[in-house]
């Protein structure tokens, strides 16, 4: 739940209460010394504290992630002068777990990006001993994985994380099964069910089903002239609307796509996600007996998104445990 629309995303949330258990707003960065802070201004601290407070009052676990993201950017020197440094580590953990405490939260959730393959040891030192401290004052850790169906993944990024070290130790990891297909590449869909089934296979034999959480996107790329932006189904729709495209849906990756010339006659290919691309994702989740799923991001999305949600959870047997999870 990004902290800059929790408002929006805390109303789709209590709306469809029955099935969501855990809400995780996308509030916390890291300052220059590798330390916490709030990705939000404090000018929205009165709102974001009673989107808190209405979440918990409808007993919504409440797992904020942090990321290291410092004024507004991804950045891996924080994170990375943390991770070599014992002392910086420690006072890191320290500072989580009081935060955690303090703030009544159910655990916190630690989306760290960009790291280097060099990193690998370090941060599944870090993991370790942070869930190590939360734990033991009653506390969950979930840790954000970027996807891949090999341990060396496609890049050195996917090396630093070590799914079989980190699902030993955490309590839940999240799946960020998306960006298959991103700004800088070709054309394509997002989150093809082959791949995110591929991810899903390879995740179960590093780290057990029960830990594991599948993020599911609610976004697209538009893409021209090499360069992709990021954009939701609602401004997908609109734009193919304007442009009199035909949409058309992928049975193979379970997406929609379509294809535009703008009023300067630059060739588009848009690529996104809809109900029923999501719910598609949904079946694939229940049937591989995961923890649940979670969705990136709120904003613009379909809102049919919802009923296939529930109509998936509902299918769900009732000793199968699966659960949804509202995050980031």
């Amino acid at each position: 739940m990004p902290f800059w629309n929790i408002g929006y995303s805390t109303s789709v949330v209590l709306a469809n209460r029955t099935d969501f258990g855990e809400a995780s707003p996308w509030m916390y960065g890291l300052a220059n010394d590798g330390q916490i802070n709030t990705q939000y201004d404090r000018s929205r601290s009165a709102a974001m504290a009673d989107d808190l407070s209405r979440l918990r009052a409808k007993g919504l676990r409440i797992v904020p992630t942090i990321a290291n993201v410092t004024d507004g950017a991804w950045s891996y020197q924080p994170a990375a002068r943390m991770l070599h440094s014992p002392a910086l580590m420690a006072e890191l953990v320290a500072a989580i777990v009081a935060l955690v405490v303090s703030r009544d939260y159910t655990g916190i959730d630690v989306d760290y990006e960009d790291l280097l393959a060099t990193d690998r040891q370090a941060f599944t030192l870090f993991v370790t001993r942070l869930a190590t401290a939360l734990q033991a004052r009653g506390k969950i850790l979930s840790v954000a994985l970027l996807a891949k169906t090999t341990d060396a993944g496609y890049a050195p990024r996917n090396v630093a994380q070590d799914y079989a070290a980190i699902g030993r130790v955490a309590d839940q990891v999240r799946l960020m099964a998306y960006d298959h297909h991103w700004p800088a590449s070709a054309p394509g869909p997002v989150a093809p069910v082959s791949w995110v089934s591929a991810v899903l296979g390879y995740a179960k034999t590093q780290i057990p089903a029960a830990k594991v959480v599948l993020g599911v996107p609610l976004y697209g790329y538009d893409w021209s002239d090499g360069h992709g932006t990021g954009l939701s189904w609602l401004q997908a729709t609109r734009l193919a609307t304007r442009y009199h495209a035909t949409v058309r849906y992928d049975a193979d990756a379970q997406a929609p796509w379509f294809r535009y010339a703008d009023s300067s006659g630059a060739a588009h290919t848009v690529w996104f996600e809809n109900a029923e691309s999501s719910k598609a994702k949904f079946a694939l989740a229940q049937g591989a007996g995961i923890a649940g799923v979670y969705l990136w991001m709120y904003g613009g999305e379909d809102t049919g998104t919802w009923s296939a949600l529930h109509d998936v959870r509902s299918a769900v047997a009732p000793h199968a445990g699966t659960t949804s999870e509202a995050s980031s």
